[in-house]
């Protein structure tokens, strides 16, 4: 049986099929597929390739070529710039040789100093025109992006990875609806989902405190750890919810300030965690200082420490219609492109659960839900103040959920 592939394999596929120009970048959270992402392209490949991980012991020291692309996995015990320079200077050889030659790196965040050597490496084979293509995979996008734009600027090409979308789940494992929505899109834990303990395990062992742990505190500088811990727990509770800074300072322990709290919130989006969405203003400095509205980036980061059953969790109508809101919630902040924002829009009574805004434009979205005191008035109210370029009902008498949580967010400035 073939493997299920993302759309991001093809893109890479074409990427390594062009002549060598940029770096490439594949970035996101842990546990989406990079990996398999870059192995499934380089089985379609005709030319040699090399994939090193950094963060992986070699137990054997042995190269296995693949059968169709010969590619050769090494996983590296010394995780230095000495040893990766030693090794971009094996896969020159390689593409002098042969023609052409791919060269991965797994987790390259974790070697300390490898943007500056990657772009003298990679300025030197420019000047040379040598056919080597680089390939740059990291499970921690703040920390990739910070080395990739402070040193890399203009010399790399990003393909984006986020969390598993209802589609793909559907197509991939037969996920229906409800169960996307409580078991969320994460499919190394697909096999687990019969047996909710194990689940949980997978969820938090696997998932949540690798990131934390290794991805976050390890490896930026974070002075309160157990704030950031707490932080993201919260978050799980009142996903969907607007919660200003000062009340969550009251729910924290040794908590720090609104300053503090903030850039958590930024380092715990960047891992693909936890965002916290800004209330949308023509005025961007009052959206800046608005209170957050928090939302998980996968369901399964809100199910997975609830205590609910699954059909617990679709019996308390409460916490399944905020659990439904979430899911819209990260289905547009992972699909939204860098020219689209993601906000929320309250002047009290009023509240419109999403805003997307892409230049001049916008698109007000409200979840319908059972719980909520006066949905469509507030979308009523936006309108008249804000005159949006499309507005959206999700559920009964609007748009189904099936169908937002299928389309990407431009989708909705492009459809007609």
């Amino acid at each position: 049986m073939r493997s299920y592939e993302r759309s991001q394999v093809d893109t890479l596929f074409r990427r390594l099929a062009e002549e060598p120009r940029r770096l490439i970048a594949l970035f996101g959270p842990r546990q989406t597929g990079k990996t398999t992402i870059v192995d499934q392209a380089l089985q379609r490949i005709d030319f040699r390739s090399r994939y090193l991980a950094v963060d992986r012991p070699d137990p054997s020291g042995l190269a296995v070529p693949s059968d169709s692309a010969e590619t050769i996995y090494i996983a590296p015990q010394v995780r230095d710039t000495e040893w990766l320079v030693s090794n971009w200077e094996e896969a020159r050889i390689e593409a002098q040789r042969s023609g052409k030659f791919v060269l991965v790196f797994d987790e390259i965040q974790k070697i300390p100093g490898w943007s500056e050597t990657v772009k003298g490496l990679w300025d030197a084979d420019r000047m040379s025109g040598r056919p080597l293509h680089v390939v740059l995979l990291g499970s921690a996008p703040l920390l990739m992006q910070s080395g990739l734009k402070e040193s890399l600027a203009g010399r790399f090409e990003p393909i984006r990875v986020t969390h598993w979308s209802f589609e793909e789940m559907a197509d991939a494992f037969g996920f229906d609806l409800p169960k996307y929505i409580y078991f969320g899109g994460y499919p190394g834990a697909v096999p687990y989902v019969r047996n909710l303990d194990r689940w949980r395990a997978y969820i938090f062992g696997a998932l949540v405190e690798p990131n934390i742990e290794q991805d976050l505190i390890a490896m930026t500088r974070i002075d309160k750890p157990a704030l950031l811990r707490q932080l993201f727990e919260l978050g799980t509770v009142y996903s969907g919810q607007i919660l200003s800074y000062n009340k969550m300072l009251g729910q924290l322990q040794d908590a720090g300030n609104t300053t503090t709290l903030a850039r958590y919130l930024h380092l715990l989006r960047s891992a693909g965690l936890l965002a916290g969405l800004q209330k949308f203003s023509n005025r961007p400095h009052l959206s800046k200082a608005s209170s957050p509205k928090l939302n998980v980036l996968n369901t399964a980061l809100m199910t997975a420490g609830s205590g609910y059953s699954f059909d617990e969790a679709k019996a308390d109508r409460t916490f399944w219609g905020r659990l439904v809101e979430s899911s819209v919630g990260a289905h547009l902040l992972n699909t939204a492109g860098s020219d689209i924002r993601v906000h929320y829009w309250r002047e009290s009574p009023y509240e419109v659960d999403f805003v997307l805004q892409r230049g001049p434009r916008n698109i007000s979205i409200e979840v319908a839900s059972s719980f909520k005191a006066l949905p469509l008035r507030g979308m009523e109210v936006f309108k008249e103040r804000f005159r949006p370029f499309r507005s959206l009902l999700v559920g009964k008498k609007g748009v189904s959920l099936g169908e937002v949580l299928t389309a990407p967010a431009h989708h909705w400035f492009e459809k007609k």
